[in-house]
């Protein structure tokens, strides 16, 4: 019998690869012949980093970079173990965590950072981006991007603009002459689940500009000038981003991805399991063991388990969801192609404890799944 065991991580309790393991003891514990392949995966939000460099054995690398509001900062970047991928969460150069709340600035906010790593990545040697963009404390588009990788951003004067978003209202031409060569010898995939376009009441400014302490006479400063942005790299760049699907995802950063490196705009969660080969390891499969910290309404909407169940599921494979608590209509997965959900909290108990005592409690309820399997369907290969 073949067992993929693909679960995320519980965010806060355990890693990926190691609730995969937990769960590989449990299926051991009844089918000790089990073929195991264990397979952690992400959706391109939290832990994706970590998980791509664990699975392909990677390492993580340190940059120093301009943080958001210009402070430096250490940042983490995944070298994956194909020698040619970089992993970068742009949560980790220009993100919300890396301020206080008192200070957000969406107006001066910047993504230099992002470039700048970027750029550590191309001169190590890498040429193909995983770019999860989740976090962002910015609103300027990519400008500060594109700055840190050569591109000029000038106003009328033909001088460059400060960064931030509010100053792409004075932008005047993009030069995209002095652009790094080598990331036209790149390709460079975006890890975007929101469908959100650049400007408008649906735009980057107007749906997570207040997140960013932007107030309502910001928000549309911003949105003017992301609107104005649009219009000047669709003379300058000739490409359309104004009302692109995932152009606003990141305040604008999903259009500047686009219009400055080519990248694609995709669900995070195909991404990984692209990444690390999902569709080749299913080949053979009795059983697809996934989880997820919390399964509830919110699984089905590209979250990592219900891309793992949907390619199992066209394959005619049994999907099993272990997960720590199971939350407001997880039932819902099951149109997703999870097949059943199951929680792994044996008794009442804190948060806290059963985070203490997560990979035991996994491996228990990976136990007590296989035990019923195995009773229902004794002459089903166990």
């Amino acid at each position: 019998m073949k067992i993929v065991i693909a679960p995320q991580t519980f965010k806060g309790s355990i890693s990926a690869l190691d609730a995969a393991h937990a769960m590989e003891a449990g299926v051991k514990a009844v089918v000790p012949d089990a073929e195991t392949v264990l397979v952690p995966i992400a959706d391109g939000g939290d832990g994706t980093l970590e998980t791509l460099v664990e699975v392909s054995d990677g390492r993580v690398e340190t940059t120093r970079v301009t943080g958001p509001l210009g402070k430096k900062v250490n940042a983490d970047w995944g070298a994956m173990g194909d020698g040619r991928t970089a992993v970068i969460e742009m949560a980790r150069t220009s993100g919300l965590v890396l301020l206080k709340p008192s200070k957000l600035n969406a107006l001066k906010a910047t993504t230099y950072g992002l470039g700048e790593a970027i750029r550590a990545a191309l001169d190590a040697g890498y040429r193909h981006f995983i770019i999860g963009i989740g976090g962002s404390a910015t609103n300027d588009a990519g400008a500060g991007m594109a700055q840190a990788l050569g591109v000029k951003l000038l106003d009328a004067s033909g001088d460059d603009l400060d960064r931030g978003g509010a100053a792409l209202e004075k932008l005047h031409r993009i030069d995209v002459s002095e652009l790094d060569p080598r990331t036209r010898e790149s390709t460079f995939e975006i890890a975007c689940d929101v469908s959100n376009p650049l400007c408008g009441p649906e735009g980057a400014s107007a749906v997570y500009g207040p997140q960013k302490g932007a107030t309502p006479e910001q928000v549309e400063e911003l949105d003017a000038a992301l609107r104005h942005f649009a219009h000047v790299a669709r003379r300058d760049l000739e490409v359309e981003v104004n009302h692109m699907p995932g152009a606003g995802a990141a305040g604008g950063l999903g259009a500047g991805m686009v219009a400055f490196l080519h990248g694609s705009l995709r669900p995070g969660v195909d991404i990984v399991l692209e990444a690390v080969g999902f569709r080749e390891k299913l080949e053979g499969a009795d059983l697809v063991l996934t989880g997820e910290g919390k399964m509830d309404f919110q699984t089905v909407f590209s979250k990592a388990p219900i891309g793992v169940a949907k390619l199992a599921d066209d394959r005619g494979i049994p999907v099993v969801g272990i997960s720590g608590s199971l939350g407001s209509d997880y039932q819902k997965v099951h149109e997703h192609g999870i097949d059943a959900a199951f929680a792994i909290t044996n008794r009442p108990m804190t948060l806290d404890e059963a985070s203490a005592n997560v990979a035991v409690l996994i491996t228990d309820s990976t136990e007590q799944v296989m035990r019923t399997l195995r009773a229902g369907s004794r002459t089903n290969g166990f």
